[in-house]
């Protein structure tokens, strides 16, 4: 089990969105956060004054998958989350040492696997689960 967490532009969200829930990824939790990595700081103006704008704009996603679904999911969000330009954002991969369900107390993968799309995981497994 790894929680995936990606940093993407935030108007490439519906795109993001769209390319996991296609592959069968549905769990997604996400904030709006603000940061910067390789991107230069823009000056802008708001009501007359120069304005530094060091931080951008950006998507948290946090997803939590089962082995089979790491690599289609890295590959969806940086299929649909990349404009070849710097501040396209990170992917971070991190081990999970334990996932509980609250709702059930399933534990580990059975707590990962979406709760009324079994024929949904089949597909993105290739038909194994």
């Amino acid at each position: 089990m790894k929680l995936i967490t990606a940093i993407i532009r935030p108007e490439r969200l519906g795109a993001v969105k769209e390319a996991l829930f296609k592959v069968g990824v549905t769990g997604i939790s996400l904030s709006r956060v603000s940061g910067h990595g390789g991107e230069r700081e823009i000056i802008e103006h708001y009501r007359g004054t120069q304005v530094r704008m060091e931080f951008h704009e950006k998507v948290h996603l946090q997803i939590a998958v089962s082995e089979p679904f790491v690599d289609v999911t890295v590959n969806a969000i940086l299929q649909s989350a990349r404009t070849g330009e710097v501040g396209d954002g990170k992917i971070f991969v991190q081990p999970l040492d334990r996932v509980i369900r609250i709702r059930t107390g399933e534990q580990d993968v059975d707590a990962l696997t979406p709760v009324n799309q079994p024929e949904t995981t089949a597909a993105a497994l290739g038909g194994k689960k």
